[in-house]
């Protein structure tokens, strides 16, 4: 390759991870207005972050339903999906006691 290639080629790379980037910062923003926090839905591994003791942040989850840890699901949905570990059976907008 010569150095005109690898500049056009460097060039491209940048401008395809710093579009991805942008993508992923805005993210957030969505996810504020369409989602809401659900806690004890998120399977082993796969919360959306911190909850309380035994989680940091996002894919910490020791176990699945875990009560303390949430995941982002659309609005409305979260008090509409299983939940093995809530007393009701379903997710809960905030963090609960898992049932014995």
């Amino acid at each position: 390759m010569n150095s005109k290639t690898t500049r056009t080629l460097s060039a491209a790379a940048l401008a395809l991870a710093l579009g991805s980037a942008l993508s992923i910062a805005a993210l957030p923003a969505q996810a504020a207005g369409d989602m809401e926090k659900c806690f004890g839905v998120a399977m082993k591994g796969h919360n959306d972050c911190a909850a309380g003791a035994g989680t940091t942040c996002a894919g910490t989850a020791k176990v699945d339903h875990q009560a303390n840890a949430w995941k982002l699901v659309p609005k409305g949905t979260c008090e509409k999906t299983a939940s093995s570990t809530s007393a009701t059976g379903f997710g809960q907008l905030q963090a609960f006691t898992a049932k014995s």
